[in-house]
């Protein structure tokens, strides 16, 4: 090793230990002052203004140097008008696609099913019946729709799409005509979608699983879904 390699050797330590310092300082400077914020596992420096990214529980926030301030919000960049904010959460909150449970949603096949979406839907909630009209436009997908009744009346609609003979049939009846499903009775594992919903932070309807593990929560026209699912075997 050279005396210039040695010397970038050195600059990439100081670089790294500063780094850590400044992540030390922060997490204590924020947990002194948010008792109950509990173990801030993610502090990472950005690369732009000296802001830190911190994740506290589902929200990604950014904080200065010294970690005195918190700051709510997207950053864009300007000249690309990329928000970067949310390209980081979709980063950092990503799914691994293979590891949820499928056998808890109703599926349905498109085309030759080879790209992958899962979503939480509410039969009751208009951007929902939005997005089941945008799906109707993909082709060449396996949809897994994961039945989850958070608004009123829902319990009964989901119980009896998901106990229906064919339930995809069902879904697609109730959504895209307005044809209510036959009374069914079966037992439902609503409390399971529940339960998994919780664990992925999912706060509402629709909310996207795409088969890359990026998870988008809302409403999505079919030209943004072709977007995704063309990376969703990537």
């Amino acid at each position: 090793m050279n005396a210039t390699q040695k010397l970038l050797a050195l600059s990439l330590c100081l670089f790294t230990l500063i780094a850590q310092a400044g992540e030390n300082e922060i997490r204590q400077s924020l947990q002194s002052k948010f008792p109950n914020i509990g173990k801030l596992d993610h502090v990472v420096k950005t690369s732009y203004s000296g802001l830190y990214e911190v994740v506290i529980g589902d929200q990604l926030l950014y904080t200065d140097a010294q970690g005195q301030y918190l700051f709510d919000g997207s950053v864009i960049e300007v000249k690309s008008r990329r928000d970067l904010t949310e390209e980081r959460r979709q980063q950092l909150f990503a799914i691994d696609f293979d590891k949820l449970p499928l056998n808890l949603a109703v599926k349905k096949v498109k085309g030759n099913g080879k790209r992958r979406m899962a979503y939480f839907t509410d039969p009751n909630c208009g951007f929902c019946k939005r997005l089941e009209a945008e799906l109707n436009k993909v082709d060449n997908v396996t949809l897994y729709a994961f039945m989850y009744p958070i608004f009123q009346g829902s319990d009964v609609l989901t119980r009896n799409v998901y106990c229906a003979k064919d339930p995809a049939k069902a879904w697609d009846d109730l959504m895209l005509n307005g044809v209510t499903p036959p009374a069914a009775n079966c037992k439902m594992p609503v409390e399971l979608i529940k339960a998994l919903a919780k664990k992925m932070r999912v706060n509402g309807t629709p909310n996207i699983i795409f088969g890359s593990g990026v998870q988008v929560p809302g409403y999505l026209p079919a030209d943004e879904l072709e977007k995704h699912l063309a990376n969703s075997g990537k």
